[in-house]
């Protein structure tokens, strides 16, 4: 195993490069975005939240279907735009109540394939689809859902919340297999009872009412390594990780788990007080935890491999999304 291959092949990993536009679009709306005066969490995160009073935080967040896992799978595009966009709230501790959805196709079989695919995803996952809009006459299909959630103040899991000396922790359910036709789906869920995949989205809402972690984020496009490295870019903060302690499937290698999009899965930082009840609470959800090393404050995601020690990202002179968390 080359550990420099393994390496580059993160940083310039599709699902990290494609980021990098986050702080452009951020900088046009950064100094609005707060206009109402009521925002606690906006960019950065999996799921903005707005307070809206008695203690509690209405989230919201949106998520768009990549036009190449389109092409391979309508079906399945309709299912994992609600397992993506319930995962997101999920992360923040959040509770998940309702989406709509913006769909864009002049085929009436895909169409069709894409509505089967939703409707299977809200029976699993018990959040329904409320409404949208359609777009019948596109020469292109796309599928975008947004999603609404509510938590507790004093239970949300922020991407921005990494502390120094934090302990950090991997999580992801292994009992899957990779997605008929992709390359980078890890399939966790599709032949999984509603109470079991409902059960691991509950168990984040568990751990931020108990305050057992200060960061949190599901792991999505960027892979494992990059979406902690969106964590700490949030956080302000740096890591140092051991790769091997990473949990991993068998039988997977490590460039290819590391551009994996699992079905349940998340990156989170912990005092070391707490860690073991959250890798505890983890596990017993069928999400296979492990602390995997120790976030710093040089603001450097650093990864070591038998007795090599490199680093992945150094957020004093490259960025993935750009900037640290508006909180």
């Amino acid at each position: 195993m080359d550990f420099n291959e393994i390496i580059e092949s993160i940083r310039t990993f599709k699902g990290v490069t494609r980021k990098h536009s986050i702080a452009d679009v951020r900088e046009k709306l950064k100094d609005i975005y707060n206009i109402s005066g009521n925002v606690y969490l906006a960019f950065g995160d999996d799921a903005a939240a707005v307070d809206i009073g008695n203690n509690q935080l209405m989230l919201l967040a949106t998520d768009g279907i990549w036009g190449s896992l389109m092409s391979v799978d309508p079906w399945w595009s309709g299912y994992c735009s609600v397992l993506v966009n319930v995962n997101d709230i999920a992360a923040m501790g959040g509770l998940p109540m309702g989406m709509t959805n913006v769909l864009s196709s002049s085929d009436s079989d895909i169409t069709s394939q894409i509505m089967d695919g939703i409707k299977e995803g809200v029976k699993k996952f018990g959040v329904p689809m409320v409404g949208g809009h359609t777009h019948p006459d596109t020469p292109y299909n796309a599928l975008d859902v947004a999603i609404s959630g509510i938590v507790d103040k004093d239970a949300i899991i922020p991407s921005c919340g990494a502390k120094k000396d934090d302990n950090v922790i991997v999580a992801i359910d292994l009992d899957g297999q990779v997605y008929p036709g992709t390359d980078i789906n890890w399939d966790t869920t599709s032949d999984k009872t509603p109470q079991y995949v409902q059960d691991q989205i509950k168990i984040m809402n568990t751990i931020g009412k108990k305050q057992l972690v200060h960061a949190g984020k599901d792991i999505s496009n960027p892979g494992i390594v990059g979406t902690l490295g969106m964590l700490l870019e949030a956080s302000n903060m740096g890591a140092d990780i051991d790769m091997e302690k990473i949990p991993r499937a068998d039988n997977i290698d490590w460039i290819q788990w590391f551009k994996m999009y699992p079905g349940s899965a998340f990156v989170l930082t912990a005092p070391e007080e707490t860690t073991d009840e959250a890798i505890r609470l983890l596990n017993n959800s069928h999400i296979n935890a492990e602390c995997i090393g120790k976030v710093t404050d040089n603001h450097k995601l650093s990864m070591s491999y038998k007795n090599d020690k490199k680093t992945v990202f150094d957020f004093s002179s490259e960025i993935i999304m750009g900037f640290s968390e508006d909180k």
